[in-house]
């Protein structure tokens, strides 16, 4: 119920009381007993997913970087694409590369955003903010391959024009 009320508050734009929702979640799991059959794994995954969405919004780039990885961690081992969890994959992806980009490392975070676009194009099925983040993918992408230093290996010197 507190992940459903973190995904709620966050479409409201709560995110401060988002984090709280995920993170209360991911506690209160915790408490079933062992001998219930329970994916913790794949539960945190979409606690992370969120949270890490939540946690850019906020500009906590650094935490946010390090919830889409935890959610990454699954999803890249067992996330299924066309399945439900298949757009919080998605969504763990953006959130990384967007902290990417904003803690200084633009080569991931292009790369990142290019796997995005690689996720987008193949989900099949509904993807209700698929808009949204093509228009924030097409957005980010050109303004770091702007900010990458060039390779100046593949430059030629003034002099090589003329001679």
């Amino acid at each position: 119920m507190a992940l459903s009320e973190g995904e709620r508050k966050q479409q409201e734009e709560k995110y401060d009381a988002a984090v709280v929702d995920y993170r209360r979640a991911m506690e209160v799991t915790r408490t079933i007993p062992e001998e219930e059959v329970f994916d913790h794994d794949g539960f945190d995954a979409l606690c992370h997913a969120g949270l890490s969405s939540a946690l850019s919004k906020l500009e906590c780039y650094g935490e946010s970087l390090a919830s889409a990885d935890q959610a990454l961690r699954y999803f890249n081992r067992r996330g299924e694409l066309h399945q439900d969890e298949g757009k919080q994959w998605i969504a763990a992806v953006v959130s990384r590369a967007v902290a990417l980009a904003r803690t200084g490392q633009p080569a991931e975070a292009l790369k990142a955003f290019r796997m995005a676009v690689e996720m987008i194009a193949e989900r099949k099925g509904d993807l209700p903010e698929r808009e949204g983040l093509q228009k924030m993918i097409d957005s980010n992408i050109p303004m770091l391959q702007t900010s990458m230093p060039e390779d100046t290996a593949k430059k030629k010197a003034w002099w090589e024009f003329w001679s």
